[in-house]
């Protein structure tokens, strides 16, 4: 016994929705920031599983990389739009 189309059709618009949701959620109007955190925090894993710094350093380092890029991003977004 199958799923009913209109049972089907239901998932398929919940699962869209909750897509969507996590999209706007996670990238939001700027993308760039998000770009630049996920770039900081893939980084700052690679540090920490290539054990060159004490993880306590590690986790500094990519705090202070995070606060950079996203300062960096805004700086970049408001630059933009004062512009116009």
């Amino acid at each position: 016994m199958g799923a009913t189309p209109s049972a089907t059709a239901s998932l398929l618009r919940g699962v869209k929705g909750f897509a969507r949701f996590w999209y706007d959620f996670v990238i939001g109007d700027d993308w760039k920031i998000a770009a630049a955190v996920a770039a900081v925090l893939l980084a700052g894993a690679a540090l920490v599983a290539s054990a060159v710094l004490p993880d306590g350093a590690a986790a500094a380092l990519t705090g202070a990389g995070l606060l950079t890029a996203f300062t960096a991003a805004l700086v970049a977004d408001v630059r933009r739009h004062h512009g116009e």
